[in-house]
């Protein structure tokens, strides 16, 4: 792993003293840091239809957003300012990207999102907004000014297609050149305004909210079959009051409700499959390429591949599987580090589960090194 981009800042200093707490600004965090992706490229990324990408453009006082595919003859439509094109996910189409991404591996990879670039042209942004995740923003080509507001209950704009803040006022001030990067905690208010055409590099992390998680738990309950009875009334008697909710409905719903049960390692399976499971326009090519053995190979996880593990259970794009012993030790290495050698695999006993793998395009298969 590479060293963090905390301008000589450990990580446990980070953790200790900004995360979650106050913002960070790292000057020359990547001196000379030109970028991962050109801006034809990530044009290209724009018009694709598995990519999730947005253009915001502001008028005046009047904003619009189109969302992708885009394709370049409306992007070129946008005119020379006041418009920033973002693109989220680059880290699955390209080395260079998720090389950065996994810059930020002191975080665990349960809540690393994605890598989001945003280009902009001179007078673009998104408006002033708050997030209620943690951001690391960091600045490639061209320079933007950032204006900063402490976290607070904001007041949204309301009538715009975008969550703005109203009234926003800056606190301070902060203009980022090539390689400069800066931390957000939650809830902090910011506005970033590109003063030239500029590539920012903004990595997210994932916050599930308890109802976010409470409706993934009830979908992986009833996939996994909850009680089920019909109801029945066969005493049933006219209805003097007809909008009435009678107590015999009320009182099965009570009875087939609190037949409804979970332990501890129904919740771990729910959650690993849950954090591990890919975005809806996230999609694996497999391997057609075929290999007899992994002696000679590398094991190497594809960028969109999110491989978790709690205890003996282990989570690779939304399914699981129980190992042990060497397996387990094997299988850690393997998501903590992105790849092993695949003689290491092989003698752990996993040999035929990581050409699975690799025929379903979960990772790839390389040459030792």
């Amino acid at each position: 792993m590479e060293e963090a981009p905390l301008g000589g800042l450990s990580p446990q200093a980070f953790l200790r003293r900004h995360w979650q707490k106050r913002p960070l600004l790292v000057r020359r965090a990547l001196p000379g840091f030109r970028g991962v992706i050109d801006k034809s490229a990530l044009f290209a990324l724009a018009a694709r239809s598995e990519v999730e990408s947005r253009l915001v453009e502001r008028r005046g006082k009047r904003w619009a957003v189109t969302h992708g595919p885009l394709t370049k003859s409306s992007l070129r439509k946008a005119g020379a300012r006041n418009w920033t094109l973002l693109v989220n996910g680059v880290n699955g189409y390209g080395e260079a990207a998720e090389r950065l991404l996994r810059r930020f591996a002191f975080i665990p990879q349960a809540r690393i999102d994605d890598l989001m670039v945003s280009y902009a042209a001179p007078g673009g942004g998104v408006g002033p907004h708050f997030d209620s995740y943690d951001v690391f923003l960091l600045q490639g080509e061209g320079r933007r000014l950032w204006r900063l507001a402490r976290a607070r209950r904001f007041e949204l704009v309301p009538g715009v297609p975008l969550k703005l803040i109203a009234g926003f006022r800056a606190e301070d001030e902060l203009l980022l050149e090539p390689g400069d990067l800066l931390y957000l905690p939650p809830g902090w208010g910011h506005d970033g305004i590109a003063l030239e055409p500029c590539f920012t590099y903004s990595i997210g992390f994932r916050a599930p909210s308890g109802a976010e998680l409470a409706a993934g738990f009830l979908d992986y309950l009833h996939e996994r079959g909850l009680p089920d009875a019909a109801y029945r009334d066969p005493g049933l008697r006219p209805a003097i009051r007809p909008a009435r909710i009678g107590p015999e409905m009320a009182a099965f719903a009570e009875t087939q409700l609190a037949r409804i049960r979970w332990r501890r390692a129904d919740v771990h399976e729910f959650l690993g499959r849950y954090l591990s499971t890919p975005k809806p326009n996230v999609m694996f090519r497999g391997s057609i390429r075929r290999v007899s053995g992994l002696s000679g190979f590398e094991a190497i996880l594809n960028s969109k591949t999110q491989f978790l593990y709690l205890g003996s259970r282990f989570f690779i794009n939304g399914e699981s599987l129980r190992a042990h012993g060497s397996q387990r030790k094997a299988l850690a290495e393997l998501a903590d580090r992105r790849r092993a050698p695949g003689r290491a695999l092989a003698r752990a006993g996993l040999g035929r589960l990581i050409l699975e793998w690799h025929r379903c395009g979960f990772l790839s298969l390389g040459a030792r090194k």
